[in-house]
């Protein structure tokens, strides 16, 4: 069974968990954070799991609602434990909205030889990459912009993750690397 460790489980990494639910794959979900009323919105998080570690929540609303066991590691990747955290992963998926985390995924799963899909959106929901290392590049700046804190971009962020799971499906199934461009009104394979 193949294990993918998904990094950032707030708007693109919870609803990639929700579209990879039927993969025949061990599914770890990191992140530090916790859930937010405002992420109920755009997250697959739900009000009952306001204040609670992201990762353990979503961990909850899998098996409750999926019979679904995801493993959750509810802490922040960071140089002292990104070799632990990623340790195994057959592929790694970058959800992140902080560059110096992405920077870091990268390298790891560079000095490892993991394959590592990259997902990210724009603050204003116009624009998103699903790539994969080599090929992704990390902006510099957009920490901290929201880029789903009312719903308002809730479809474009399905669109994305449904890319995202695409992607990833096909890679987990014949190794096969593909990756888009996306925007609302179209995609741009790459």
């Amino acid at each position: 069974m193949k294990k993918i460790v998904i990094v950032g489980v707030g708007a693109l990494g919870s609803h990639l968990v929700l579209l990879g639910r039927n993969w025949d794959a061990r599914i770890v979900a990191v992140d530090f954070d916790r859930v937010e009323s405002k992420n109920v919105r755009s997250q697959l998080h739900t009000r009952m799991g306001v204040g609670r570690n992201k990762a353990q929540a979503l961990q909850q609303t899998m098996q409750g609602l999926f019979g679904l066991r995801i493993d959750a590691v509810p802490h922040r990747l960071v140089a002292d434990n990104a070799a632990v955290l990623l340790e195994g992963a057959d592929v790694v998926v970058d959800c992140v909205d902080h560059a110096e985390t992405r920077r870091l995924i990268q390298r790891v799963a560079a000095e490892r030889a993991i394959p590592c899909l990259h997902g990210a959106l724009a603050a204003d929901g116009r624009y998103a990459r699903v790539m994969w290392d080599p090929d992704f590049a990390v902006d510099e700046g957009g920490e901290g912009q929201a880029t789903c804190e009312d719903g308002k971009h809730l479809p474009f962020v399905a669109l994305v993750a449904a890319h995202l799971a695409i992607s990833l499906q096909r890679f987990l199934a014949n190794g096969v690397m593909n990756g888009a461009h996306i925007r609302p009104d179209g995609v741009e394979p790459v």
